[in-house]
């Protein structure tokens, strides 16, 4: 039976939220945000070990949050972009996994993350090498050009794409190797962008998110995690 490992992504410096701390490790109820993420894989039944990925200059204090977390083996340090930092997190797990293990890459700028939501990634990963989260828009999406629209593409087709996304260690490795590569590779936003680009073949499947799986990016979301954690 194929091994399930997730990777919390937590390096980053979160600046948009104003803080001297990054986003990852401010505190919501109590805790640095960061543990929320690690208790959800903690207590997915599917998740056999956790990679925490941190900012270079706080690794002790990811480190002394890991400690009541037992499936946690790993924290590393992160790169200077996102796409640097899952390199870092699948050049660590390259020289110890087998190519089919399931890998579930997740922000912990998204302390609501659920069990239920990386279960289903990893049933989806059961007949797919690539799946994301992903919850439908209920906005109008116009694509905007020099502040002009130039397509307003169907909305029941629309999905905002959320994390974990979830990968055979084999598909998303090769699929980072290329982009490597690509000399105007530039860097990506989500891992299924790097899938998509480079391994045009791959299907990536489409589990449902969900609302409150939101991304902290403003001191609005830090306020409105705060109280749906409160209320959960």
């Amino acid at each position: 039976m194929q091994r399930a490992i997730g990777v919390i992504l937590a390096g980053g410096t979160g600046s948009r939220v104003g803080r001297d701390l990054p986003k990852q490790l401010l505190p919501l109820t109590g805790k640095p945000m960061v543990e929320y993420s690690m208790a959800a894989f903690q207590a997915s039944d599917g998740v056999d070990e956790i990679i925490i990925v941190m900012q270079p200059d706080h690794l002790a204090v990811a480190e002394a949050a890991a400690t009541h977390y037992p499936k946690v083996t790993k924290v590393l340090p992160g790169g200077a972009s996102r796409s640097a930092s899952t390199l870092a997190a699948l050049q660590h797990l390259g020289a110890l996994e087998p190519t089919d293990t399931k890998v579930l890459i997740h922000d912990a700028a998204r302390p609501l993350v659920t069990p239920q939501i990386i279960a289903a990634v990893l049933t989806a990963l059961d007949t797919h090498d690539a799946a994301s989260v992903a919850v439908a828009s209920s906005d109008t999406i116009f694509d905007v050009r020099d502040d002009h629209v130039k397509a307003i593409p169907a909305r029941q087709h629309l999905r905002r794409v959320q994390t974990p996304q979830g990968f055979r260690l084999g598909t998303i490795s090769r699929a980072y190797g290329q982009a490597l590569a690509d000399p105007d590779f530039d860097g990506a936003t989500d891992d299924c962008s790097v899938v998509f680009a480079y391994l045009p073949d791959v299907a990536i499947a489409v589990v449902p998110g969900s609302d409150t799986n939101i991304k902290v990016t403003s001191e609005l979301d830090l306020a409105l995690a705060e109280h749906l954690l409160t209320i959960s």
